[in-house]
């Protein structure tokens, strides 16, 4: 059974050349055991590596792109053949001149597939892999013709400063939070420019109410409740790279860990529906499930999230997040599926990456 969003969306360009779901709370939400078999979807391939962190016995990384694939690729060849500085650079998350010189050093670990798609794309390289998504030149180009008509850099550096609540929610009502940043806001966070020039418009389909105010909202907390000075993806947002912070896949911490486990991640073409047609005999512990449940009908949602549980066994988690069309588990699950609500709603408070409506974490009985 192909996925239902295969037929609506155009998947030969990279969508995502990051992922913008926060690894952290992810990896709590799901308590990886060491020797558990994962399954995530794949996107850029961030979090699917740092699931490697808590020690699984696999992590298998899905997608219906290839682009995306290639993506995950790269990085996966960057830890085998770079140290941590230059993963940085080549990524775009410390400035360089010299990216190209470090893609020919991983070139050569790299699979047929993805070496033909970045020789292709050899002036992405030059700019940074983290920046040569659709999502990325949309964020791009908020940051270099629209947010400037509203602040200049030295406002920008001082909200990423962070600061104290106090200093934080001062600083967005006084100086921040204008009429001219409301106004553009919500005219270049609408579905439809979000829809043409961001993700695909497809991905509306079941998305309902106002993008622009959810996005809003969320931003507002993501300024004031949360520190700026350690958002990774506010800080990219804002200004094209990492400032003071990294995502938990980019983080010197975790690259020795990732690097010595490089090998236990594994990718595939395929749908989790194709997949789970064809591993029937597999059980999953731990899925990443993105926001697919975004691209879906109710009535798919429902019937995908049965398959998941008869692949899996008791305690096995699976988390995902809604942007806009609600997905949670349906009550006539109940027998079947946990809501763990509290450990959901108090990750969800921690997200970083500030679009999502809700972040969902679930467990097989």
């Amino acid at each position: 059974m192909s996925s239902e969003v295969e037929s609506r969306a155009d998947f030969s360009l990279i969508r995502y050349a990051q992922v913008w779901e926060d690894a952290d709370i992810l990896i709590e939400g799901l308590d990886i055991q060491p020797g558990d078999t994962c399954l995530s979807i794949s996107s850029a391939g961030d979090n699917a590596l740092a699931m490697l962190c808590r020690d699984p016995a696999r992590v298998i990384a899905l997608d219906l792109n290839p682009a995306q694939l290639a993506c995950l690729a790269l990085r996966v060849s960057a830890y085998r053949c770079l140290d941590h500085q230059s993963l940085l650079k080549l990524m775009g998350s410390r400035p360089s001149q010299r990216r190209r010189e470090l893609y020919t050093k991983c070139r050569k670990s790299l699979t047929p597939e993805a070496r033909q798609f970045w020789d292709a794309h050899l002036d992405q390289v030059d700019q940074g892999i983290g920046s040569a998504g659709k999502f990325e030149r949309y964020f791009a180009l908020f940051r270099q013709r629209i947010l400037s008509l509203v602040h200049n850099r030295h406002r920008i550096d001082q909200l990423i400063s962070g600061g104290d609540r106090a200093e934080r929610e001062r600083f967005y009502n006084e100086t921040w939070d204008n009429w001219r940043w409301r106004a553009i806001f919500k005219i270049f966070f609408s579905r439809f420019v979000m829809g043409r020039m961001g993700r695909d418009p497809s991905f509306f389909q079941y998305v309902e109410g106002s993008v622009a105010e959810h996005i809003l909202k969320h931003t507002r907390y993501a300024l004031t409740e949360l520190n700026p000075a350690e958002n990774p993806y506010l800080q990219w947002i804002l200004t094209g790279t990492h400032i003071s912070a990294l995502p938990m896949a980019l983080r010197q911490e975790n690259f020795d860990v990732i690097r010595d486990r490089i090998d236990k991640i594994e990718w595939h073409l395929l749908s989790v529906e194709d997949y789970l047609d064809k591993h029937q005999d597999q059980r999953i512990h731990r899925y990443n499930l993105s926001d697919i449940f975004e691209y879906m009908s109710e009535e798919n949602y429902q019937h995908l999230l049965r398959r998941l549980i008869a692949a899996s066994t008791p305690g096995s988690r699976l988390a995902y997040w809604n942007m806009l069309a609600p997905r949670r588990r349906p009550d006539s699950m109940a027998d079947q599926l946990d809501a763990l609500t509290e450990l959901s709603e108090r990750l969800y408070a921690q997200d970083k990456a500030f679009f999502y409506m809700a972040y969902v974490v679930e467990e097989v009985k």
